[in-house]
Formats: C-alpha cells, sequence, structure tokens
C-alpha cells in the first residue's frame, strides 16, 4: 500500500489528508498506523482518510482504522495484536461518531465492509473532499 499526505485548512484548524493507495490489511496495517502516529506526534489533530484509491479492507485494516482513531482521540497507541478486539472495542465504546478522523469516498465494496461492521455509526463518511474539510470546524 502507498500513502501520500497532504495538508489542507478548513475554516478552524488544519486538516491532514491519508490517501491510501492500494490494499490496508495484513502486510500494511502497521505502515497506516504508524504514519498516523507520526501525524499525530507532529502535531495533526484532524485526519481525513481519502479512501479513493484503495481496493482492499481487511479485518487487519479495520482494526486499523479503529487504533488510528484512538490515536487521534489522543488515547495511547492501542496494542497492534489485538485483532479482533479492536472491532469488539467499538461496541463497548458506543455510536458515537468520531470528531478528529474521517473517510473520504469508499468504493462500493469498502462501503459495503464498513457498512457490515458498523462502522458508518463510528465514522462520519463522505464523497466530496471540501464537505469533508467543512465538517472539521
Amino acid at each position: 500500500m502507498e500513502i501520500f499526505i497532504s495538508q489542507q485548512q478548513s475554516a478552524a484548524s488544519p486538516v491532514s489528508i491519508m490517501q491510501l493507495k492500494g490494499s490496508l490489511d495484513g502486510s500494511s496495517y502497521e505502515y497506516f498506523i504508524t504514519e498516523a502516529q507520526k501525524l499525530y506526534d507532529s502535531g495533526a489533530r484532524n485526519l481525513l482518510v481519502d479512501m479513493t484509491d484503495l481496493v482492499f479492507l481487511s479485518s487487519a485494516g479495520l482494526g486499523a482504522l479503529h487504533r488510528v482513531a484512538r490515536v487521534f482521540r489522543g488515547e495511547d497507541r492501542a496494542n497492534m495484536e489485538e485483532g479482533w478486539a479492536a472491532l469488539r472495542a467499538m461496541g463497548r465504546e458506543g455510536n458515537v461518531i468520531q470528531e478528529h478522523i474521517k473517510l473520504l469516498n469508499p468504493s462500493a465494496s469498502i462501503q459495503n465492509v464498513l457498512d457490515t461492521v458498523g462502522f458508518k455509526s463510528f465514522f462520519a463518511i463522505f464523497l466530496d473532499t471540501s464537505e469533508a474539510i467543512a465538517s472539521f470546524g
């Protein structure tokens, strides 16, 4: 998987955009988490994950999205080996849409995966970049 990083400004604060290209799966999830952690450590507080060029999202990728959400909530980096426990943790955390991480333009197949595991109640999903950026305030 390749990750391209850019920045845009919302009305209130900067937004980091991570454009994912390829597959977010067992071979790439650690890279995704590490790059997101680097952004957070460098001061980024709002993240838009652009899924336009993401062709596959596995359970490892779903767990990575949850862990990155925890990073951007200011929590300690979750255990990278927790696997399905990350998805169960979402159920315990309730249906609270994440304020500091949002998803952009998932394909129909990836949208189906997100819907199936209940991520629509955890992440705001946008189809338009401008609307997504504006949603950060």
